[in-house]
């Protein structure tokens, strides 16, 4: 490998070991929060939505999550570009201000899915196809300036950790209450039509909120003040996916856990109302599952500085395959499947927390590899791989409900009820089982080789600026 061109305008004001400020990394927590306040729905409620008040069928709702994520796969690395080649960075920060005006867009769009004209059926399933795919658009322009946030506030592996901890959370508190509190709000709307959208509404003005708060309580501290040297094409895009080989592998890695983890999320209230028979346990059983899945943000920082961030996202991976496996064997009970979830849930927040901080990494790596900083690029092609998950978790889910003879809203035969238990304990299980093998065997980024590559740019900048 050559010697990388050295990027002259790096600010690094963050050495090495630098505390983060606990109010700081709240701060950062929120923002994923925000974003939990609007994509939860989507992920939680609109295939529900979608089948049984938007009258749309399953099959045909499978598409549109496959297709609108698609497409909102294909648009983050143009938004991504976007960001890493704006011309004037002022004080306030390369992604910061994004978090304000992009969080106000994602809101009104969020309320806007979950409306359902009373038009046609085609007219309907082409508002659906046009209102998700623009909110892909929105969610981007929030979400990839917000994920490459965290490699600008400290380059230490620890504090990031730390922060990955504190986003975790945020996310985890967002999936927490949209999934405990929602669904008993729109129980109160007789119509359902009202109900969804004026819900989604409230929670959506939670979201901004919180965005605010990351806005106000966070700081850049490392900043590519002019952008890439090369001029912005498709090349560029495909160079720094394929010449970043980390990056590859936690692409391949997200995809398996990622729809594992969505998955859960959308059949869980099929589950909640035609196996168990009350869809209004749903709000109980979230409120203990995805309660004590914190427990595993609050070991995420002993347990990287113990075991690594690889071997610790394995392990989470590890308990999560265990439990999914066990409670598809064993009956349908509401406590025995609580337990059960919960132990999953427990183990699949280490690795989604760990993420994070494997792509600050890789972040570093690129500039290390290349010469060049390009945050918003690697972090939208990171997000890429979540897309493209989140369209498979969506399509999966509405196929399979489709294969497995699911009508809305009538009594399921034990055939259809063994297969939404299936979609939602099997699949996460082989899916995660998949993730394991690829962070285990591919993943070579080391904390060690990271610390390395962290001192090597920090005296490649100081030799620049002399």
């Amino acid at each position: 490998m050559g010697v990388p061109i050295v990027q002259e305008s790096v600010q690094t004001d963050n050495k090495t070991g630098e505390h983060i400020s606990l109010k700081e990394k709240i701060s950062y927590g929120m923002g994923d929060f925000g974003n939990g306040f609007m994509f939860d729905l989507g992920q939680l409620y609109l295939l529900k939505f979608f089948t049984d008040v938007a009258g749309v069928s399953a099959g045909a709702a499978a598409g549109i999550f496959l297709v609108s994520k698609l497409f909102a796969a294909v648009c983050d690395p143009i938004v991504g570009s976007f960001v890493d080649y704006r011309k004037h960075i002022g004080t306030r920060g390369k992604f910061r201000p994004f978090l304000i005006v992009g969080s106000v867009i994602l809101a009104i769009l969020t309320i806007l899915t979950f409306i359902s004209p009373n038009i046609s059926p085609t007219g309907k399933l082409i508002y659906a196809y046009a209102s998700y795919m623009i909110w892909g658009i929105g969610y981007s322009i929030v979400n990839i300036p917000y994920g490459s946030l965290g490699a600008a506030i400290t380059q230490d592996t620890q504090q990031r950790a730390s922060l990955s901890s504190f986003r975790q959370a945020g996310s985890l508190g967002a999936l927490f209450v949209t999934s405990v509190v929602v669904m008993p709000l729109i129980l109160l709307f007789p119509n359902h039509h009202v109900g969804y959208p004026v819900v989604m509404g409230i929670m959506s003005f939670i979201g901004v909120i919180a965005f605010i708060i990351c806005y106000r309580g966070t700081k850049e501290r490392i900043i590519s003040q002019s952008g890439p040297k090369e001029k912005l094409s498709l090349g560029v895009i495909v160079h720094t996916f394929t010449n970043n080989k980390p990056l590859l592998v936690l692409v391949l890695m997200t995809i398996f856990t990622i729809s594992a983890y969505n998955i859960k999320s959308a059949l869980l209230i099929y589950f909640a109302e035609y196996n168990l028979g009350h869809v209004e346990l749903m709000a109980y059983m979230n409120f203990i599952i995805i309660g004590s899945s914190l427990l595993g943000v609050l070991f995420l920082p002993k347990l990287v500085r113990r075991f690594g961030k690889r071997k610790t996202a394995i392990l989470g991976m590890l308990v999560s395959v265990i439990a999914d496996s066990i409670n598809f064997l064993m009956p349908s009970n509401v406590y025995i499947f609580t337990i059960l979830a919960s132990i999953s849930f427990i183990g699949i927040s280490i690795p989604n927390g760990v993420t994070w901080a494997f792509v600050s990494d890789i972040i570093d790596y690129g500039e290390w590899s290349s010469g060049e900083r390009k945050e918003g690029i690697t972090y939208s092609l990171f997000n890429f791989s979540r897309k493209l998950a989140q369209s498979l978790s969506g399509f999966l889910s509405g196929i399979g409900l489709a294969l497995v003879g699911y009508v809305p809203n009538v009594v399921q035969s034990s055939g259809t009820l063994l297969g939404i238990k299936a979609l939602l304990c099997l699949y996460p299980a082989v899916a995660l089982a998949l993730a394991m093998l690829v962070i285990g065997k591919m993943y070579k980024l080391t904390d060690s080789r990271h610390a390395e590559m962290v001192q090597e740019l920090q005296r490649r900048h100081a030799d620049n600026r002399v």
